[in-house]
């Protein structure tokens, strides 16, 4: 029997205050201007799952949001994406999550207000929801306090409810790294951290010798290397897909969640490992040429746009 959605995400939930066009970081006593500003809604999770929804999967959205502006902006985006937020939950408690963005060049600095993304606890996800998805997607691990300790028993209550799970850590500000991936990756179909998080994990300094660490215990390992492009990682062979490089990069917030909804969209779909390699490092670059983890996404139409005019890529 056919599940109503490909992809049920699980996640944090946060809008974006993004400043771009800065002359130089801000000092402490001091003040600078930025040139631009956006507020869009942001958070890894929801980027993701916007962005999937956008390319033809069908995705669903479980998180926590406050009772308030931020709330509804992060709601409305999200649905008119066409992202299912019948599983999203709100209270009065917690406000929603925000982050402030500083974009200087392509690097930027991050300040993030967890609010209610930090209540989201296992027993909020419950067997009923993932048995109406074939996918569960999980983002930034490490901004959802009330989750953390369960990860593993999510990631295997989703394996088996017979699903297939994909988990982007994101980096950990505390720069702790307390997840078991001992004892989490067996249950984890795609894991797919940054260069930088994956050395983190395993203290090593270089791709090859943190591959070694988690190739006991890991599945699929997809390692997002920034201009370098991307590695794959599947038990026999390391796979490589070159970055689609592009001059004017807008800013480069959510280009890796991009990528993984490239790469999950043809991952569900049956592709293989190149293809979907190709198709994450297409949609990661396309993230860049405008602002904000989402706004190349508008629609389908405009990302095929994109592609061909930006990157010769037809799909």
């Amino acid at each position: 029997m056919s599940k109503p959605f490909d992809v049920l995400v699980v996640g944090e939930l946060n809008v974006d205050l993004i400043l771009n066009q800065i002359d130089k970081f801000p000092e402490v006593g001091k003040e600078v201007l930025a040139d631009n500003m956006t507020l869009t809604m942001g958070s890894s999770s929801a980027i993701f799952a916007s962005n999937l929804s956008t390319v033809g999967s069908r995705v669903a959205f479980l998180g926590r949001l406050g009772h308030d502006n931020f709330g509804d902006l992060i709601l409305s985006s999200l649905q008119a994406r066409g992202v299912d937020t019948s599983h999203i939950l709100r209270a009065t408690t917690h406000n929603t999550g925000a982050t402030i963005v500083l974009n200087f060049g392509e690097d930027r600095a991050m300040v993030t207000y967890p609010g209610a993304m930090s209540h989201l606890t296992l027993p909020d996800i419950t067997a009923e929801a993932l048995q109406k998805a074939r996918h569960l997607h999980l983002s930034s691990v490490f901004l959802q306090a009330g989750l953390r300790k369960d990860i593993v028993a999510l990631f295997k209550n989703a394996k088996d409810a017979g699903l297939t799970t994909s988990l982007d850590p994101q980096w950990d500000p505390a720069e702790q790294w307390d997840v078991n991936l001992q004892q989490l990756l067996p249950h984890v179909d795609v894991f797919m951290p940054n260069i930088n998080e994956l050395k983190a994990f395993t203290h090593q300094d270089n791709l090859t010798t943190a591959l070694n660490v988690i190739k006991p215990f890991a599945r699929k390992v997809v390692v997002k290397h920034g201009s370098e492009g991307a590695y794959l990682w599947n038990g026999k062979e390391l796979l490589h897909q070159p970055a689609f490089l592009n001059k004017d990069v807008v800013d480069s917030i959510g280009a890796g969640d991009s990528f993984d909804s490239g790469f999950i969209h043809r991952f569900i779909a049956g592709a293989s490992d190149q293809t979907c390699l190709e198709f994450g490092a297409l949609t990661g670059a396309i993230n860049t040429t405008r602002p904000g983890g989402t706004g190349a996404f508008e629609s389908l139409a405009l990302v095929k746009t994109i592609a061909a005019t930006t990157f010769n890529y037809s799909f």
